[in-house]
């Protein structure tokens, strides 16, 4: 079973940076894959940025170069820092996380999400 708990979610004016940060607790597996998605109301939820058990990241066009993915294995904690705000990315941001399965990840656990809201 996995508990993800994101926080730092707010309002910041466009050009700002927020902190997201995903507390994470489960049980350690080898392999794994944990990531952030966001949701805007009408639109499909995307997801931003992944972080998999070797350390290797991958990014969504629409936030490469803005937002960094960043994992804290000894506080068990995921983050994403996001510079260079837009309108455009406000959301409910959600950490998402489960194991590898045949080097693909099912991202069957996740949290409650946080607000971010640019002006």
């Amino acid at each position: 079973h996995v508990q993800l708990v994101e926080s730092g979610g707010g309002s910041v004016q466009a050009g700002g940076s927020l902190r997201l940060s995903c507390a994470v607790a489960a049980r350690a597996y080898i392999r794994y894959c944990i990531a952030w998605f966001r949701q805007a109301p009408g639109k499909e939820r995307e997801r931003l940025a992944t972080i998999y058990s070797d350390g290797l990241t991958s990014y969504a066009d629409s936030v490469k170069g803005r937002f960094t993915i960043s994992k804290d294995n000894a506080l068990n904690t995921l983050y994403l820092q996001m510079n260079s705000l837009k309108p455009e990315d406000t959301a409910r941001y959600y950490c998402s996380a489960d194991r590898l399965l045949n080097s693909k990840c099912p991202f069957g656990y996740w949290g409650q999400g946080t607000q971010v809201t640019v002006s």
